[in-house]
C-alpha cells in the first residue's frame, strides 16, 4: 500500500477534545468526568498506561484546569504523552491516599460520569472516601462523547479500512481447502500487521457448519471443497480500528448458498441506503433485517445489523432496534447483516461506513459479490 501517513494528533487537538468532554459533561447535568486507563483516556490525551492497582484517573470539572492523578514512579510517562502539556500532572507515591488527592478534585455531592472500564476497587474507595457522591458509566451518560469523528480520525479509520481491505484481497488468492481454520487466520494476522496494522483484535474464519457461529472460535477444522467460510477480521492501525467481513465459498456453491449470499448482500445494500444524517439508527437495522424477513430467513439473522468504531473495534453507536439515536455526519459504524443456518453454514458482509453530509460512504472497498476461492 502507498500513500501519505496521516498527520499525528496534537497537544491541541487533546486539549480541544478535553474541553469538548467537559461541557458535554455539564451539558449533561454531571459535576465531573473521572477517565481511568482505557480508550477514554488515549482519545482525550494520548497517554496509555496499563490498569493496575496503583489509581490513574483523569479528572475534569467544568471551570477547571484538567487534572490526571497519576502513580508518582509512572508520572515520567505520563508527561511525555502528547496530550500532557493540556493537563497537570498530580503525583502520588506508594502509602499515600490517592483516592483523598482525587476526592479533594471533586465535589463532595456531586454526580460524576465514570469510564466504563474502571475498576470495581477505584470506584467503591472513591465513593467511600465521597459518601454522598453518585455515578453514572460514560456509555449511558455521554453514549456520544467519541461518535462523532473530525477529519483526521476519518482519514484514520480509512486507512485502516483500506489495510483490512487489503488483507482480504491477498487473502482470497490462498489455498483454502485443506488448510485447518486456524492456518488462514494465522494468514489474516500476519497480512493485517503488513497492511499497517499495530494490534490484530481477531480473525474469525468459520467454515461449513461453523459459520451459523457468528462469534465462532478459530479451531482445527480443516477447511473443505464445498464450505462457504465467514471471514471477519480487525485491529487497530494507528490507533484507530478496522472490521470488516466477506464470505467466500470453496469451489462451487449451490443454488441454496447462492441465494442466500445474494440475500445477505442485498440486505447489506439496504441498510448502507438507509444511512443518512437524521435517521435514527434503529433505522438502519430495520431497512436490512426487513429484506432477510421478507425472504423468510428473519430467524436467522440473530445479531444486531451494526456497531460503532474508532479507537476501539465496538463502541458505541449500535445499529439495532430501540436506538433512536440520530445519525450525525462523522459517525461512524459497521453495516454487517448475516444469515445463519445451524448445522450447515452462515453468510455475513460487512462494511463500515461512515454518515455524511447527504448520506453515507463506505470505507471498506472489496467486492460484496460470492468469491470463489480454492
Amino acid at each position: 500500500m502507498t500513500g501519505t501517513a496521516p498527520a499525528p494528533f496534537t497537544a491541541d487537538d487533546y486539549r480541544a477534545r478535553m474541553a469538548r468532554a467537559t461541557r458535554t459533561a455539564a451539558d449533561a447535568g454531571l459535576a465531573a468526568l473521572l477517565v481511568a486507563p482505557g480508550p477514554d483516556l488515549v482519545w482525550l490525551t494520548g497517554y496509555a498506561p496499563p490498569a493496575t492497582e496503583r489509581l490513574t484517573l483523569l479528572v475534569l470539572v467544568p471551570g477547571r484546569d484538567p487534572v490526571l492523578v497519576v502513580p508518582a514512579l509512572e508520572a515520567p510517562d505520563a508527561a511525555k504523552s502528547v496530550g500532557a502539556p493540556g493537563l497537570a500532572l498530580r503525583g502520588w507515591t506508594d502509602g499515600q491516599d490517592p483516592y483523598a488527592a482525587t476526592a479533594a478534585l471533586l465535589d463532595t455531592g456531586g454526580r460524576f460520569g465514570i469510564s466504563d472500564n474502571a475498576w470495581a476497587m477505584h470506584l467503591l474507595a472513591l465513593q467511600k472516601e465521597l459518601p454522598g457522591t453518585s455515578y453514572a458509566s460514560l456509555t449511558d451518560a455521554l453514549p456520544m462523547l467519541r461518535a462523532v469523528k473530525d477529519a483526521a480520525e476519518l482519514e484514520l479509520l480509512a486507512a485502516a479500512g483500506a489495510a483490512a481491505d487489503a488483507t482480504f484481497e491477498e487473502i482470497r488468492k490462498v489455498p483454502f481447502s485443506g488448510r485447518r481454520e486456524s492456518e488462514v487466520a494465522s494468514d489474516i494476522a500476519h497480512l493485517l500487521r503488513r497492511f499497517g496494522h499495530s494490534q490484530v483484535d481477531f480473525t474469525i474464519v468459520a467454515s461449513g457448519p461453523n459459520g451459523a457461529n457468528p462469534h465462532h472460535e478459530v479451531g482445527d477444522r480443516v477447511i473443505e471443497r464445498g464450505d462457504m467460510v465467514v471471514l471477519d477480521f480487525g485491529g487497530l492501525k494507528n490507533g484507530y480500528g478496522s472490521d470488516t467481513s466477506r464470505t467466500v465459498h470453496v469451489g462451487e456453491p449451490t443454488d441454496e448458498e447462492r441465494r442466500v449470499h445474494d440475500l445477505v448482500r442485498a440486505a447489506q445494500e439496504a441498510g448502507f441506503s438507509a444511512v443518512r444524517p437524521g435517521a435514527a439508527c434503529q433505522e438502519v437495522d430495520r431497512a436490512a433485517r426487513a429484506v432477510i424477513e421478507d425472504a423468510g430467513y428473519g430467524d436467522y439473522f440473530i445479531h444486531r445489523t451494526g456497531h460503532g468504531i474508532g479507537v476501539t473495534t465496538h463502541e458505541p453507536p449500535y445499529m439495532i432496534e430501540g436506538e433512536e439515536q440520530p445519525l450525525v455526519p462523522g459517525m461512524c459504524f459497521s453495516v454487517e447483516p448475516g444469515v445463519y443456518l445451524p448445522g450447515r453454514f452462515g453468510v455475513r458482509i460487512e462494511d463500515i461506513v461512515t454518515v455524511t453530509e447527504d448520506g453515507g460512504r463506505r470505507l471498506n472497498d472489496t467486492t460484496r459479490e460470492m468469491v470463489i476461492v480454492d
